[in-house]
């Protein structure tokens, strides 16, 4: 029963991280300088690692042989 609503938390958590990310990230586009391209990295960045949360939420990533298989 935990485990599911942290998976739930985990889930909407990335979908809030990664649309607000892409949506500065869109409206950052055209800005010019090494800072802003710094911060644009950042916001791509942000943006995978809100993926990444999603799918291990979803239960996509994180699973790995325990049979001993080195």
């Amino acid at each position: 029963m935990l485990v599911n609503i942290e998976h739930i938390v985990a889930i909407a958590g990335g979908i809030i991280v990664a649309v607000v990310s892409a949506i500065a990230l869109k409206n950052d586009w055209n800005s010019t300088g090494v800072d802003n391209a710094v911060f644009k990295l950042m916001l791509g960045l942000l943006c995978v690692g809100a993926v990444v949360a999603i799918l291990a939420g979803a239960g996509v990533l994180g699973h790995f042989p325990t049979d001993g298989a080195a």
